[in-house]
């Protein structure tokens, strides 16, 4: 027996591995913007944030600069590859029958590409992206409208994720939240979430609840 009736997912950090090949494009559009080279380590915080409040939070402008970070992480030799495990456990979770979810920051452009090509989309009944809401995470609003868009109650689901900023929303919309480590990221445990998960298969023996 599922704990849940659904399960809503995180894109970056979460389903996919996209940290390399949105990272070093950033560095690249750094460099060509100011002048400063910056490392790894200095711009890895950028993961966890909307391209919009990156370039809010670089001084660059959203509209002209955006589009070319964009273009530097579709030239990238690295694609979007899930996690290890991550197809098992979404597959493996559709045989359940759970109904299976997205919220993310990443616009839909982008997601055509990285979700797309991972047939990860295929298995996902509601999508809500960047542009669906007016605001976002941490503010509750993407994960009231997944609610909406399933038909759910928010003690019906849950939110897998990586960031503070997911632990966030979820704690806002009253929704329980399990905290995604595998990325290694070097994030400490959420403390509000209801189980901390460093290995994705972790996932599903907590959402089986027998």
């Amino acid at each position: 027996m599922m704990r849940y009736k659904a399960v809503i997912y995180d894109i970056d950090g979460t389903l996919l591995d996209t940290i390399a090949m949105n990272m070093y494009p950033l560095i690249r559009v750094i460099k060509e913007q100011t002048g400063q080279e910056k490392t790894y380590d200095e711009v890895k915080h950028f993961f966890s944030m909307s391209g919009k409040a990156t370039m809010e939070a670089l001084g660059f402008d959203y509209e002209t600069v955006y589009p070319t970070w964009v273009q530097y992480v579709n030239e990238y030799e690295q694609p979007a590859l899930p996690y290890a495990g991550i197809c098992d456990l979404v597959k493996k979770l559709y045989q359940e029958n759970m109904i299976q979810a997205i919220v993310s920051a990443k616009e839909k452009k982008q997601y055509d590409i990285d979700m797309k090509d991972s047939g990860l989309d295929e298995y996902m009944q509601a999508v809500v992206l960047f542009e669906d809401t007016v605001k976002h995470k941490p503010d509750p609003e993407p994960l009231y409208k997944v609610l909406k868009d399933l038909n759910l109650k928010k003690n019906e689901v849950c939110y897998i994720g990586d960031a503070r900023s997911d632990g966030l929303a979820s704690l806002n919309a009253g929704i329980d939240f399990i905290h995604a480590r595998w990325a290694n990221l070097g994030i400490e445990p959420i403390e509000s979430a209801v189980f901390v998960a460093n290995h994705v298969e972790d996932c599903w023996e907590f959402l089986i609840n027998e």
